[in-house]
């Protein structure tokens, strides 16, 4: 097993810095949104998901198109177009006295589809051997920056409001600019050897032991987005927790779940594990999202179905892009990265969507229960294609 060397080391601490805070920045705003938003000028429980999933639908759209400039402009130069198209977004957005100029400023928040190049760029500067190392530790830096950013989201929040927390996500952005320049180190060649292009990812997409992953996070997605367009209220309405308080369930749930998760991880190694490890987190997601709907004020239900539902998410968060990196042909990692990430960001689109529409039409516990009915899609997709995921890892392993 090769192991990273110094240089790769030191590049994916950087460059996970450089992800992680722009990460941190965007998790910021989801668990206090709909509570903000909702009571905006023009807004409706629809338009308030709108405005939480449209930026998904800009990210699955430029994803690649932004990944293959990167090839030609080079990483440095099209990551930071991107982190400044962002931080203008998150300016517009923070500026905006209605919900028109919040799905404005998503949409253009959206447009900084930075992911792919910062992908391409972590290639750049690893060998094929250790690129799934490199992509894990990004991954790290993205998980904790989620945990962080659901923690410190209401109090921060109750500082400075909503207009505050998207100047904030804008300041990051600067600051990721910045840390880009200062210590991510431009690469040698500008093309990776496994730059993703229409193409490929159209084929990664529906490549049968992919299609698996990809829809995994499509629908985990969907259920997290559509679940934050509600939880806020929720909690307000039906338990009485207020905004400013909300950390004091997140913080818990989420130090559980980082408990639960680092004991899981390092029992699974096999992919035939972690693919029972994706079936079980899948149901337990599901059922956590029907607790949900059941809490009401119900305090203990509240508490068990959010660290079942956090564990969960954050298992599958961790364990699914490394199984795409290892089943994924090494000279189509990124096109398979690439519509992983595309599948991610769509799932995020078409959660905030439905969880906007289903609000409205049916109320808070029939969104939970609209994101838990999706078990019953996918946990036959995984039935049928779990074996073909673990041959394919067989073949890799060869």
């Amino acid at each position: 097993m090769s192991k990273l060397s110094k240089r790769e080391l030191n590049t994916s601490l950087a460059l996970s810095s450089v992800v992680g805070l722009r990460m941190f920045g965007l998790f910021l705003i989801m668990p206090v949104f709909t509570a903000y938003a909702i009571h905006m000028p023009g807004a409706t429980p629809f338009l308030v998901g709108l405005a939480i999933g449209v930026y998904g639908f800009a990210q699955a759209l430029l994803q690649v198109p932004v990944g293959l400039a990167s090839d030609r402009m080079g990483r440095h130069l099209t990551i930071t177009v991107g982190l400044l198209v962002f931080a203008a977004g998150s300016v517009l957005a923070a500026m905006a006295h209605g919900i028109d100029g919040i799905i404005a400023g998503r949409v253009l928040q959206g447009m900084g589809a930075v992911s792919g190049a910062s992908q391409a760029l972590a290639a750049d500067h690893s060998n094929a051997e250790n690129r799934s190392k490199v992509m894990g530790i990004i991954g790290v830096s993205i998980g904790l920056a989620f945990i962080l950013a659901i923690i410190l989201s209401a109090p921060l929040a109750t500082i400075a409001g909503l207009p505050g927390l998207f100047g904030l996500t804008a300041l990051l952005a600067v600051c990721a600019i910045a840390l880009l320049w200062a210590v991510v180190p431009r690469p040698t060649q500008r093309r990776a050897e496994d730059a993703a292009h229409w193409s490929t990812v159209l084929r990664m997409l529906v490549k049968p032991q992919l299609v698996v992953l990809n829809a995994s996070i499509f629908m985990m997605h969907v259920m997290l987005t559509a679940a934050f367009v509600v939880l806020p209220l929720t909690l307000v309405h039906d338990t009485g927790i207020s905004l400013d308080r909300q950390w004091e369930l997140y913080l818990p749930v989420m130090l559980a779940s980082a408990v639960v998760m680092g004991g899981v991880l390092r029992r699974v190694t096999s992919v035939a594990g972690s693919m029972r490890l994706v079936l079980t987190c899948a149901i337990l997601l599901g059922l956590a999202a029907y607790g949900l709907s059941l809490a009401g004020h119900a305090e203990a239900l509240l508490w068990i179905a959010a660290i079942v539902f956090f564990s969960a998410f954050n298992l599958l968060e961790a364990s699914l892009p490394s199984l795409v990196s290892r089943l994924a042909p090494g000279h189509m990692r990124g096109a398979a990265l690439g519509a992983y990430a595309t599948s991610q960001f769509l799932g995020a689109g078409v959660g905030g969507v439905m969880g906007g529409v289903v609000l409205q039409q049916y109320g808070s516990s029939a969104v939970y229960v609209a994101a838990a009915a999706l078990l019953v899609i996918w946990v036959p997709l995984l039935l049928w294609g779990r074996h073909r995921v673990v041959a394919a890892g067989a073949t890799a392993s060869a």
